[in-house]
């Protein structure tokens, strides 16, 4: 719909314009996400594809340049001569007709919309009372009568990188994995309560409705952990741990990590920083950081409502409505949380959406894949309880024999998980033209 109608995070008008981080996660051999990546590779995602061609230098991790991959995604789909691009507003569904519908409106779905897809929930929820009102949110604040399913997410500050004081700074990887790519900002014990007690104390956007916020906990802003305890910053996004500043040979007391935000490396991102800060206090707290302290902002952290619906009481394995098959849903309003996520999904419903016009059977993902553990988590997960999911082990079935050492155990689960793929892929004819 963009730029005909905008959102709170998006600034462009380029399709797959990244909001928050630029990392597609780690790339290490039998991790979680790099199984899932290698199954998106497998499947022919072009996606994927272009992000490795706007890959930043970030250690063991895939992270992308965000404004040459939404250049690069919105240049793919202008050419393609089967697609047809339409600037506007969608708000209504024909969910009884003879089209396919994939909804992909991310979690920033414009309001029309949310009711439209609110009323295709009706009939679901109207046969399970006890999950009415917790499909998708019509207002902006959750009440104790209408527990809306939603969360809030951040966005991370960007600086200029000539703004960073470098002689107070080091480059290095947690552990050295991968390249020495980040840039750390190390911290003495009193750099940190310095910087905690400025944190406490700076003024909120929303200070009133602290409270009522319902945060992603694996996304919360800097300040909400910090409310946590004195030391949760240095256990969480200020975690120093691996990471020896090569000048000292030790270990910082805290430490604030810098990643590359373009191949241009003319700025950078605060890993894990996203925050909910009035722009002037974030200016003030930041740069009590150790080599930020004249830090020139490209962009302040900021906070947007995430929409997803309750897909276990509304979705098939294949991301189709129950009640209305030829409707589908991809990408975090489906439940997934991050951008790697997102885009299998994506993936998954064009297999699906192509598979229903042709005529073909619908078959899953196997369990054991990473496509089709996550599947099985937005479809099968306690709807009472429904919270958006990344890709980790805990979602992959055990192996059937009892591995106690975790490295092997996760390399015999990737194993299992590929040669379930391939064959999936190859019975469903799901593979596209790879790139």
């Amino acid at each position: 719909m963009r730029p005909v109608h905008s959102t709170p995070a998006h600034q462009t008008a380029d399709f797959a314009e990244l909001v928050c981080s630029n990392s597609l996660k780690s790339d290490s051999e039998n991790t979680a996400p790099w199984l899932l990546k290698e199954e998106m590779r497998r499947a022919g995602s072009l996606l994927l594809h272009i992000a490795r061609q706007c890959a930043v230098p970030a250690g063991h991790a895939l992270a992308v340049d965000r404004v040459a991959f939404a250049a690069k995604v919105t240049e793919a789909i202008s050419r393609e001569p089967r697609i047809t691009i339409r600037r506007e507003e969608v708000a209504s569904i024909d969910e009884a007709g003879k089209q396919v519908t994939v909804i992909a409106t991310g979690p920033l779905t414009s309001e029309a919309l949310a009711k439209e897809v609110a009323r295709l929930s009706a009939r679901v929820e109207e046969s399970q009372p006890e999950h009415a009102s917790r499909s998708l949110p019509a207002s902006p604040e959750p009440t104790s009568s209408n527990p809306h399913l939603y969360f809030y997410d951040s966005i991370s500050p960007i600086v200029e990188a000539d703004s960073i004081d470098m002689s107070r700074v080091y480059m290095a990887a947690r552990y050295d994995k991968g390249s020495a790519d980040y840039i750390n900002c190390p911290m003495t014990p009193e750099d940190y309560a310095r910087f905690y007690d400025a944190l406490l104390a700076a003024q909120s956007v929303e200070e009133r409705d602290w409270e009522k916020l319902n945060y992603f906990e694996s996304c919360l802003p800097i300040e909400e952990i910090a409310r946590r305890g004195r030391d949760t910053l240095r256990f969480g996004p200020m975690k120093p741990v691996g990471l020896k500043d090569p000048r000292t040979g030790r270990m910082p007391y805290a430490v604030v990590q810098l990643r590359q935000e373009n191949l241009r490396a003319d700025s950078y991102n605060l890993v894990g920083f996203q925050n909910h800060l009035k722009f002037g206090e974030q200016a003030r707290v930041l740069r009590l950081i150790p080599g930020l302290e004249n830090a020139r902002f490209l962009r302040y952290g900021q906070i947007h409502r995430n929409t997803y619906i309750n897909s276990p009481t509304l979705l098939r394995e294949t991301l189709q409505m129950k009640i209305h098959p030829r409707v589908l849903f991809a990408g975090q309003i489906c439940g997934v949380e991050g951008y790697v996520e997102s885009i299998a999904t994506g993936l998954m419903a064009g297999v699906n959406a192509a598979a229903i016009v042709n005529g073909d059977d619908l078959v899953p993902p196997p369990r054991a894949s990473a496509f089709g553990s996550l599947t099985h988590y937005v479809t099968h997960a306690d709807a009472k309880n429904f919270q958006p999911a990344n890709i980790t082990f805990d979602l992959l079935p055990p192996l059937e024999k009892k591995i106690r050492d975790r490295k092997e155990r996760h390399r015999l689960q990737c194993e299992l998980a590929l040669q379930q793929f391939d064959e999936w892929l190859q019975q469903t004819g799901a593979a596209a033209a790879r790139p």
